[in-house]
């Protein structure tokens, strides 16, 4: 675990959401990400994963968790930067969706994070497209900006969310 992110004092524009949230944070590429603590399972170290032919490329494979089938997606890949170098491991956020088990996988798991008080902030538009379109938004944090991702974005590939075991090209 890294260590605790604190954040700053609440801002106040007229764009901005109130959060009263709690979010399981990892880094990806040296960025601060997180997703709610709410529709986290859990986080696991490195796994055995089983690649999938014909996935699509963010599908990094299946992994079986306790004798669930979890469809195991590559943050890396789905957010467009390079894989990791292949001595590097990468860890599990378990996460659940629409009843399902998906593991996200990120670089290195951080601290839960409460942001209670703080307002979220829209991805600024200097963030690349294919990135803002995958975010829910942002929250300014002592350390920097704290990356609030969109789950349903993320899992959901060709317009539909994606389902344990499926192929798709």
């Amino acid at each position: 675990m890294s260590q605790a992110v604190a954040p700053t004092a609440p801002r106040s524009t007229s764009n901005t959401v109130q959060e009263d949230r709690q979010y399981v944070s990892f880094l990806i590429d040296g960025e601060l990400m997180g997703v709610p603590v709410s529709t986290v399972q859990e986080v696991l170290t490195s796994q055995q994963i089983a690649r999938t032919p014909l996935a699509r490329n963010e599908v990094a494979g299946l992994l079986n968790l306790r004798g669930q089938i979890v469809t195991a997606v590559n943050l890396r890949r789905r957010l467009g930067l390079p894989d990791r170098e292949a001595n590097e491991t990468s860890m599990n956020v378990v996460v659940r969706f629409h009843g399902e088990s998906f593991s996200l996988l990120v670089d290195e798991v951080g601290d839960v994070i409460s942001v209670d008080g703080l307002r979220m902030e829209p991805p600024p538009r200097t963030l690349d497209a294919r990135w803002r379109s995958l975010v829910q938004g942002v929250l300014r944090l002592e350390q920097g900006l704290f990356v609030v991702l969109d789950l349903t974005a993320i899992l959901t590939l060709n317009g539909t969310p994606h389902r344990n075991g499926e192929s798709r090209n």
